[in-house]
């Protein structure tokens, strides 16, 4: 009888409890990874993140290898793949990961339990991350992840029962024929190999001043962890960064600025699966606003003009533009500047949520859809239970890149405008524009101030009409953050608690 290990992102041998259950039956085991077309078809799909994906599974073969067995991808959808082995192999379970994904891989998950139903084939899903399915109460939320974090780690088998009889058309694909167009210079390599690697970095030094340097995107292409697509796509298990984590924070010898930095890093880790869980228990999250009245606030097509501008790094706001064409470019930005843009699009831009989430989607390479739509949301003023940011993109520019050393880098066309002129190029004279350059770059494409109060005012007109106590507790109840017993009436965060409820850096 023969066990397959479904891998889909769980891209790693460590800390993987459906490999370590099936290794220790004894029994033949193959590893299985299928390439769905269907899914790379979808809206929020790109080359960048398969190409962080094919890095990945020729790591995870490598690992396999050195337990005596290998990584079998086969290409087409999970069922007929199932098929194919149940022909040849007497599959008798499938063993995997839980996954949170979008409405496609929720109905592919659902499916292939049917399918293992009615064939008699034992179908277990383990849990890899703190995110709990049929969860009933979010006040146990909390120490259910607790627990979960604090589980040993599970070594990698030593060895694996290797899996026979499928020499020839199935094992012979190689995961490199499959390919996306996506320009992505600077992506993030994938693969166990480098995440243990930048666990390493970032908890030997780059972790000192962790909470200080991630907003601005100057200091945070280092200060960051980088572990976001690594976290994403399952390369190394969450747990394991949080032990590593705590463990390097709690050693005798860690100096106070370290630890408190790993403080800070170890709470967005919790606060990664505190959003996912939002979608896990409410999946419609993907198309629809999570304040269900708030969704009727923007209605009609996006304005296609301002939607291409802003996707192609063109509204003539400095740092939005640079921060657009950087993540189009590398697949990475910080938070800040991710929660800059979505706000940017949905309040000066007055753009329906939907169509700037899926382009950002597209460009994340460590794109995590419940972090994702969540987030996108949150930042779009459609969750209910959060204060509005929309954000200044001249105040946040003189703020967090006051020399203009990232805009330079990203929009050559300001790259020799003074400092002191680069957050706002649209009011230099002609003089100065001959003299300094800046000639070829766009004119804003509206009054940024009044753009956010005419939003503001919609807004909060919309809430104060149209949204009601009912729904709005609603939200609360089943998607607030708390530890302990639901408050009764929502309330709007501090400024700094609000930093605090963002995607992981």
């Amino acid at each position: 009888m023969t066990t397959v290990v479904w891998f889909k992102r769980d891209l790693r041998t460590r800390d993987h409890a459906p490999l370590v259950a099936a290794a220790s039956l004894g029994e033949p085991v193959i590893p299985l990874y299928v390439i769905e077309d269907e899914y790379w078809q979808l809206p929020d799909t790109s080359g960048r993140q398969w190409a962080f994906i094919r890095d990945s599974l020729d790591d995870l073969d490598r690992q396999l290898r050195k337990a005596g067995s290998r990584l079998l991808v086969m290409r087409g959808s999970v069922i007929d793949t199932l098929k194919q082995l149940q022909a040849r192999q007497d599959v008798k379970r499938v063993f995997c990961h839980q996954e949170t994904g979008g409405h496609w891989t929720f109905e592919r998950d659902k499916a292939v339990i049917g399918w293992c139903s009615e064939n008699q084939v034992e179908f277990r899903e383990w849990n890899q991350f703190g995110v709990v399915r049929r969860l009933g109460d979010r006040n146990v939320w909390d120490r259910a992840w607790t627990e979960l974090m604090r589980q040993p780690l599970l070594e990698a088998p030593a060895r694996i029962p290797e899996m026979k009889g499928i020499e020839g058309d199935a094992s012979g694909y190689d995961s490199r024929d499959f390919t996306l167009p996506d320009s992505c210079p600077d992506r993030q390599a994938g693969g166990s190999t480098r995440g243990e690697k930048l666990l390493a970095s970032f908890l030997d030094r780059r972790c000192v001043g962790y909470q200080y340097n991630i907003s601005s995107p100057n200091t945070a292409v280092r200060a960051c962890s980088r572990l976001s697509p690594h976290i994403a796509y399952g390369t190394v298990s969450l747990r394991e960064i949080y032990q590593e984590a705590k463990a390097t924070g709690n050693h005798r010898n860690t100096l106070p600025r370290k630890k408190k930095s790993l403080t800070s890093f170890r709470s967005r880790l919790h606060w990664h699966c505190h959003f996912i869980q939002k979608l896990e228990d409410e999946p419609e999250l993907e198309f629809r606003a999570m304040h269900r009245e708030m969704e009727a606030l923007k209605t009609g097509p996006n304005d296609t003009e301002r939607l291409q501008r802003w996707q192609e790094g063109q509204t003539g706001w400095p740092l939005v533009d640079a921060s657009m064409r950087a993540l189009n470019h590398s697949g990475w930005i910080n938070f800040r500047m991710r929660a800059m843009l979505m706000a940017i699009a949905s309040y000066q831009l007055w753009l329906h949520w939907r169509d700037p989430a899926l382009h950002l989607a597209r460009l994340f390479t460590d794109f995590e859809p419940g972090i994702h739509y969540s987030q996108t949301q949150m930042q779009s003023g459609l969750t209910g239970i959060n204060a509005l940011r929309i954000y200044n993109p001249v105040l946040q520019s003189r703020k967090l890149d006051p020399d203009g050393e990232f805009i330079r880098r990203w929009i050559p066309e300001l790259a020799g405008v003074p400092s002191e002129m680069i957050h706002t190029p649209w009011l230099m004279t002609p003089a100065q524009k001959e003299r300094y350059g800046g000639n070829t770059y766009i004119s804003p494409v509206c009054d940024h101030e009044q753009a956010a109060r005419v939003a503001r005012k919609a807004v909060g007109d919309f809430r104060k009409q149209r949204v009601s106590k009912t729904e709005t507790d609603r939200v609360l109840l089943r998607h607030g953050s708390r530890k302990g017993p639901v408050q009764k009436r929502p309330r709007v965060p501090s400024k700094q608690q609000s930093d605090q409820l963002s995607l992981f850096d």
